[in-house]
């Protein structure tokens, strides 16, 4: 077994772990300070994940890494704290999260956001962020960051939320809690305790009081992100 110590949304995780990959993936993590809680993967863990891959001939260490963080993720809702899948940048020290369906260009439209603000645009997470919800919404960056490996050791107040959607013009408009609900529901982590799965759910009516919630319809112009980020701000 192999042990290391990281920082995941502010709280420190020992991880105890078959496969030397998790702990090269997680390298930017490393933490020396006292463990707030620790998870321990095993084998019957990694074929769990291999049986949910959808790509084959996956390698244990790749689904080890996985494990643990699905494994963390079960544990963080005791800290006020989710997993939520979606793309997270952050201007001028505020953070926006972009969250669609698979495949409808998150990462791409976050793109365009970084060509647009250059030195001012700081990526958080590309893939899957973990938020911390308490008096305001905090986004963290993590290592399971997506196929481009961005993301940052930061945390950064979360201002707003938008659900992305592909149209012809670009548009934005605020939504309500209820609108934005079965999104926010779709793309957080849904823990298997149902202890977890009961905060989780408090969580995210919580987050959904506390930031801006909207809906853009855009295009792959850069003309996207000037009207997302206007948008936001204008109503936020």
């Amino acid at each position: 077994m192999l042990t290391n110590k990281y920082e995941f949304a502010g709280k420190i995780v020992e991880v105890n772990s078959l496969n030397e990959a998790v702990h090269k993936y997680c390298a930017a993590y490393l933490s020396d300070a006292p463990a707030d809680f620790s998870v321990t993967t095993t084998q019957e863990d990694i074929e769990y994940e291999r049986n949910r891959s959808e790509i084959p001939g996956c390698p244990d260490g790749y689904l080890e890494e996985l494990a643990v963080y699905r494994k963390i993720s079960e544990k963080m809702p005791s800290y006020d704290t989710v997993l939520f899948h979606g793309s997270v940048v952050a201007v001028d020290g505020e953070a926006y999260l972009f969250t669609a369906a698979s495949g409808t260009g998150k990462s791409t439209h976050v793109a365009l956001w970084r060509k647009l603000f250059g030195e001012r645009a700081v990526m958080v997470n590309d893939d899957k962020p973990l938020l911390h919800i308490g008096d305001t919404v905090t986004a963290y960056g993590t290592p399971y960051d997506g196929k481009h490996k961005l993301s940052n050791r930061i945390a950064v107040p979360l201002k707003a939320i938008c659900i992305l959607e592909r149209a012809d013009k670009n548009t934005i408009v605020p939504v309500t809690k209820n609108e934005a609900y079965t999104m926010l529901l779709q793309q957080v982590y849904r823990p298997n305790d149902v202890f977890a799965l009961q905060k989780t759910l408090e969580l995210i009516d919580k987050m959904a009081d506390r930031v801006g919630l909207f809906r853009l319809g855009c295009n792959m112009d850069i003309e996207a992100a000037k009207v997302a980020y206007d948008g936001m701000n204008r109503h936020g």
